[in-house]
C-alpha cells in the first residue's frame, strides 16, 4: 500500500487551507455529497478527493451548479459552459494521486543527482516549451535531477522536483530530456524526489491532465494511488497565480 487511509485527513486539512475553507469542512462534509463555498476569487474550483466533493467561487455560479452532478461537474466542458457569461477558460482538469510511503526504484547502475537549480534550467532548455511550461520546475524550490552517465560533470537527463503545498504536501512534477524518454529516468527521478519529500515530512501529490497518458503511466508505475479529480476554470480573462 502507498497511501494508508488514516493520511486522508492531512491531505483534506491542506486543500481546506489551500481553498479558504473553515476548519475541518472537508473531514466533516457528508459522504458523497457536496459542499459549496462562496468565496471572492476570479476561479471557479471543483475538488473531489475520495468521497468528498467541494465547489468554490462566485455564489451565482454555485447556484447555477446545483443542476449538475459531480461527474459532470469534473468535466470542464461542463464547467465551460455554465461559466460563459463571466469569461470563463479552462485551465485544465487532472487527477490527483497520493503516496505517504513508496517502495524505492534502484537504478541498476550509479547515478548522479544534482541539487542546483542551474541544471534542472538547462534541462528546461532541451525540452518543448510547452512541457516545460505544464512541470515548471522553475517555481518548485526542491530538485532533483538525474545527470547523464552518472558522472558529475555530464549532462542533465530527467527532473522531478516539488514545493510544498500548505506545509503539508509535496506537490510534485518530473520534466524528461526528449531524447532520454522511455528509458525509466523519469519514474528514477521521481522516485528520488518522492522519497525525498517524505523523508521531509511530507505526503507526496501527483497531478496529471486527463489527456496526459504518460503522466498517469509514471504516477501508477511509480506506485502512487489515484484519488481524486481537480477541474478549474479562471474567470473574466483575469490571470490568477499557479498552484
Amino acid at each position: 500500500m502507498t497511501f494508508d487511509p488514516s493520511s486522508a485527513p492531512i491531505v483534506f486539512l491542506a486543500w481546506e487551507r489551500g481553498l479558504g475553507l473553515p476548519a475541518d469542512s472537508l473531514l466533516s462534509g457528508i459522504p458523497n455529497g457536496r459542499l459549496t463555498q462562496a468565496v471572492d476569487s476570479p476561479e471557479l474550483t471543483f475538488l473531489r478527493l475520495w468521497d468528498r466533493s467541494i465547489l468554490t467561487g462566485p455564489a451565482h455560479l454555485l447556484a447555477a451548479a446545483a443542476d449538475f452532478d459531480d461527474d459532470e461537474l469534473g468535466r470542464h466542458s461542463t464547467m465551460l459552459g455554465m461559466t460563459k457569461p463571466d469569461g470563463g477558460r479552462a485551465l485544465g482538469t487532472q487527477t490527483l494521486y497520493y503516496a505517504d510511503e513508496l517502495e524505492l526504484h534502484q537504478p541498476g547502475h550509479t547515478v548522479h543527482v544534482s541539487t542546483d537549480a542551474a541544471q534542472a534550467a538547462a534541462l528546461e532548455s532541451l525540452c518543448p516549451p510547452d512541457d516545460a511550461y505544464d512541470v515548471d520546475l522553475a517555481d518548485r524550490e526542491h530538485k532533483f535531477t538525474v545527470m547523464d552517465s552518472g558522472l558529475p560533470d555530464a549532462g542533465p537527463v530527467a527532473c522531478s522536483a516539488y514545493a510544498e503545498f500548505q506545509g503539508i504536501l509535496a506537490q510534485l512534477g518530473t520534466l524528461v530530456a526528449p531524447e532520454s524518454r522511455h528509458q525509466g529516468l523519469g519514474r528514477l527521478a521521481t522516485s528520488i524526489a518522492a522519497h525525498e519529500a517524505l523523508a521531509a515530512g511530507l505526503i507526496v501529490q501527483w497531478r496529471a491532465d486527463i489527456n496526459n497518458a504518460a503522466a498517469h503511466r509514471l504516477a501508477v508505475s511509480t506506485g502512487f494511488t489515484a484519488a481524486g479529480l481537480l477541474t478549474r476554470i479562471s474567470l473574466r480573462h483575469r490571470q490568477t497565480p499557479r498552484k
